[in-house]
């Protein structure tokens, strides 16, 4: 049966649905869904209403060139996203994404905010109340937004992309940081003045700075006039910064509202030498006084959510990992003040990913990785023992209460089956609700396999198996090694898609070794400063324990994987000679270099030992490669940077290019991707490339290059 992996330009035209919202009223879920656009060089994304009962068909509410994310509601029940789209009232060149608010009641959409910078991201709501939350980059040295509109407007002028920076760091994953910094603004929505006084107000304003531009030519204007800049919107409500002069204190890592609105609870960044702690603070959003509620030096607390009734805050604790182990990420709550803080399921050996309040505020929903899955659990709020509430092969996110029912509202997905919204009822029934985004159809099948390591610790995975194999047509083997390294193959990715493979006739390994969640603090303490230690003894058992199998073709293999998983594949690539091609995505080659050229160098420079660092470095055994080997690197990659990918190649050439310069080794290289290949037809090179290396190396077909790679 044909299915929509069989081909990568079918593949990359599946839309995806990407997060949900859930209404005040628990009616409607709004889908964020993104579609390829008819170039099928970008995707535009869109939001669809689905009704949350099961019943129904979805409904197109968006439809914009530009494309619409960060969907949330209000407190009344409007619709507010981000987006680019054209402001018919604001500048004609302006590609800022702004806020939006889409009117319950019906009718356009109108903007709510126009920054010169744009809105980076809805930070948070209120339950009670109009008044959001949004985060935004304004440059340092201006008093108002009117005179940070005018400083931007002469940087873009002038062409002066220069940035002066005062602290570490100075680029973080994919961009430049600085010179803006970020802010947390409060916006009241009901000030919205959609009137015609207020429009003809707005005019008067332009007149009025049109006639100071014309005086200034002619000399007339005061010295301390400046007719440059553009009274911000009467029509709009007036953001007020609630973190002035902020520098990088403004990353948060997470922010909720109290119900009125009154309160922000946010995770602020505390700076530090290279680094920084968060520390939890209330601020009042009408006056924007700060209260710091938790902060402590080595300890990081994050993810605050407040109650319902106002009265609590759930976050997350943990103390700062260093060589000598890793740390737990424990739950605790509170009373709005901080008063009365205490942990909650102190002997929850899982890490929670996302926590809410229940309907009644009785215990908190969480979500952690768990076996190769994400289940949603119950924490009691009495100290009980976490519960978890669904048993299935799936992993949970984008969480919503239903505070009518009870009931849970959320995405969920396998490595078989892309996000597809589901309602779990009290009894804990689940129903799938209707989609704008058909399942596609997945070539082959999955199962769990497992072995047990040296040490008698339990090691397993997911195998994804071709159509036909068996033991009379074994199917060559791909051993994929997931980054992070905290992490687990347990959801859908787009980036990383096995089926693709599995659809060209390959079984897929995907292991959790050593260092992957969802097993216990025990189990990441195995890898944990010792990375060429038990992850790939791990990686060698399960895959010794696969190849056992009659379906499987041992002697056909390869390995792949990109960041922790790239530095797994080159450290096998030093240590092994079983694979008959590797594939090293983004890898971390050279570990004393790598700390100190990474975005966040304080990090892994406090999790390993210098003695360790040298110890597990794979560039060591470049001497020892056997096998061949495709480096795939972006030049926009700042967590890896490109300086991994370079050497490597570099090293490789000396120690394995003949007399004529010729290597069975491969460097595909991305000038303007980053950690990640995002735009579709580089994803779709980048695919090509890597079959076309594994057909040759692992089933000796002829070589064959890319068309579009010339």
């Amino acid at each position: 049966m044909a299915t929509p992996f069989d081909s990568l330009d079918d593949y990359i035209a599946l839309p995806r649905v990407e997060a949900l919202a859930l209404s005040p009223d628990g009616r409607t879920a709004v889908l964020t869904v993104a579609a390829l656009k008819k170039d099928a060089t970008a995707y535009e994304r869109s939001l669809w209403a689905v009704p949350v009962d099961g019943s129904g068909a979805p409904r197109r509410l968006t439809r914009s060139a530009k494309g619409e994310t960060g969907a949330a509601f209000t407190g009344s029940g409007d619709l507010l996203f981000v987006s680019a789209r054209p402001d018919a009232e604001g500048e004609p060149d302006d590609e800022s994404g702004q806020l939006w608010l889409l009117p319950r009641a019906g009718g356009e959409a109108r903007p709510v905010t126009r920054l010169a910078g744009g809105v980076d991201a809805l930070a948070a709501t209120a339950e009670a109340s109009d008044r959001v939350v949004v985060t935004a980059s304004l440059l340092s040295g201006t008093s108002s937004l009117e005179a940070e509109a005018r400083l931007r407007a002469r940087r873009k002028e002038k062409k002066v992309s220069a940035i002066l920076h005062e602290s570490y760091p100075v680029r973080y994953w994919d961009h430049d940081l600085g010179p803006a910094e970020p802010h947390l603004l409060a916006i009241d929505i009901d000030a919205l003045a959609d009137t015609i006084a207020a429009a003809v107000a707005d005019a008067a304003a332009e007149v009025e700075e049109d006639a100071a531009v014309a005086a200034s030519a002619d000399g007339t204007t005061g010295e301390n006039s400046d007719p440059e800049e553009k009274p911000y919107p009467q029509t709009l409500p007036r953001p007020r910064d609630l973190t002035p002069k902020p520098g990088r204190t403004a990353d948060i890592a997470g922010a909720s509202l109290t119900p009125d609105g009154s309160t922000l609870i946010a995770s602020l960044q505390r700076p530090e030498q290279r680094g920084g702690r968060q520390a939890i603070v209330s601020i009042e959003t009408e006056t924007g006084a700060h209260t710091p509620l938790f902060d402590e030096v080595g300890v990081d607390f994050e993810g605050p959510v407040v109650s319902h009734d106002g009265r609590r805050i759930v976050y997350r604790r943990t103390e700062k990992a260093t060589p000598a182990g890793p740390t737990d990420v424990e739950v605790w709550i509170a009373d709005l003040d901080g008063g009365n803080a205490r942990r909650l399921a102190g002997g929850w050996d899982r890490w929670a990913t996302s926590l809410a309040w229940d309907a009644a505020d009785e215990a908190i929903v969480a979500t952690a990785d768990h076996d190769g899955r994400g289940p949603i659990f119950r924490l009691p709020l009495d100290g009980g023992e976490p519960e978890r509430l669904i048993d299935d092969d799936f992993t949970y996110s984008h969480v919503s209460i239903d505070r009518t029912t009870g009931d849970i509202v959320a995405l969920r997905s396998s490595w078989v089956v892309p996000p597809h919204p589901v309602r779990i009822g009290r009894d804990r029934a689940i129903t799938e609700l209707v989609s704008p985004v058909a399942a596609p159809a997945a070539p082959g099948s999955i199962t769990e396999v497992e072995t047990t390591a040296a040490d008698g610790a339990r090691i397993r995975g997911w195998l994804v198996l071709p159509e036909g194999a068996s033991a009379e047509a074994p199917a060559p083997l791909l051993l994929w090694i997931h980054g992070g390294p905290l992490n687990s193959w347990n959801a859908w990715s787009w980036r990383w898609a096995p089926l693709l493979a599995v659809a060209r006739g390959y079984a897929v390994l995907l292991p959790d070794p050593a260092l992957s969640t969802g097993y216990g603090l025990d189990f990441i303490a195995r890898g944990w400063n010792a990375w060429g230690a038990a992850p790939y003894t791990d990686l060698l058992a399960i895959t010794d324990a696969v190849e056992a199998r009659a379906d499987i073709d041992e002697t056909r293999t390869a390995a792949m994987g990109g960041s922790f998983g790239g530095y797994m594949a080159n450290w096998i690539a030093g240590h092994t000679d079983r694979f008959r091609a590797i594939v090293t995505h983004a890898s971390l080659w050279a570990l004393d270099q790598f700390a100190g050229t990474t975005d966040l160098s304080v990090y892994w420079q406090e999790i390993f030992t210098p003695e360790a660092m040298h110890e597990h470095s794979p560039h060591r055994f470049v001497r020892d490669i056997r096998t061949p080997l495709l480096v795939v690197h972006g030049d926009k990659d700042y967590r890896v940077p490109i300086g991994e990918g370079l050497r490597l190649w570099s090293e490789l050439a000396e120690h394995h290019a003949d007399d004529e310069g010729r290597m069975p080794h491969r460097f595909l290289y991305f000038p303007d991707e980053n950690h990640w290949i995002l735009k579709p037809q580089h994803a779709v090179i980048w695919y090509e490339t890597v079959f076309a290396f594994l057909a040759e190396r692992v089933l000796g077909e002829e070589p064959r290059r890319p068309e579009l790679l010339g």
